[in-house]
């Protein structure tokens, strides 16, 4: 199987405008994401796919690889679905989030994983997540929360807590979705395809458009990833991260 990574990258993200470009050290934060990403080894190709020529010179001019989106896309799945269709001989795709810069190889490993063998055969799309102790991240909205069955399958992605804790006797695990996916190519092409689903307008969360359309998705537990840069305050973190690494 022809593994690739690709990274969507939009410069004029909502929250944090410009936060890829964002200095993290000595690199700015979209650099560490490519960097991180290539050298875990475990991929055939790995690419920048942005919408912004600052981005495209940050990427191309150290050396990486970086595709220019054709069109304005809403989702960073829809921007890598413009990318794979010049890519035909891909066989599962990797989607890495630009502002994860702490990237590593073992979870990606992991995630690759669940496609092999017999067991594999039937998953189209996975994803990563990884358990949250603190009670404030829990209850945070940018916080996307999972819920899943004993195969580990999304039952549904949420801002809100879930599970919702009535009987206060019962300690439930608390998972936080990751938000890096693999698929296989036809899949993610497929996904493009799909109207904007009613529970995933309302959440802002992606990946529930599977859920709405009857695909299962295959979460893979795994341990801390780092920091999403998010906001602000996140790039502080990933600083404070970096220099207790």
């Amino acid at each position: 199987m022809k593994k690739i990574a690709l990274i969507p990258a939009r410069y004029a993200a909502t929250r944090f405008p410009g936060k890829l470009m964002q200095r993290l050290g000595d690199k700015t934060v979209i650099l560490h994401t490519y960097e991180s990403t290539l050298h875990t080894g475990l991929f055939d190709e790995v690419a920048v796919v942005c919408d912004s020529e600052i981005i495209y010179n940050e990427i191309t001019g150290n050396g990486g690889k970086a595709i220019m989106s054709l069109k304005e896309h809403e989702c960073g799945t829809d921007r890598i679905a413009e990318a794979v269709l010049g890519l035909p001989d891909a066989d599962i795709v990797v989607n890495v989030q630009g502002d994860e810069p702490f990237t590593r190889k073992e979870p990606l490993e992991k995630l690759l994983r669940v496609f092999e063998g017999e067991a594999g055969a039937s998953v189209q799309v996975a994803s990563l997540m990884q358990e949250l102790h603190d009670p404030e991240l829990v209850a945070d909205p940018n916080y996307v929360k999972v819920a899943v069955d004993k195969q580990f399958n999304a039952l549904f992605f949420s801002r809100s807590v879930i599970p919702y804790l009535r009987d206060q006797n019962v300690q439930p695990v608390y998972y936080e979705h990751i938000g890096i996916y693999a698929f296989r190519r036809q899949t993610l092409l497929d996904f493009t395809q799909m109207p904007v689903s009613p529970l995933e307008a309302a959440e802002k969360i992606e990946c529930l458009r599977y859920l709405e359309n009857g695909i299962r998705m295959k979460m893979v537990p795994t341990s801390y990833m780092g920091v999403e840069i998010d906001t602000p305050e996140d790039l502080v973190k990933a600083e404070r991260y970096m220099q207790g690494q």
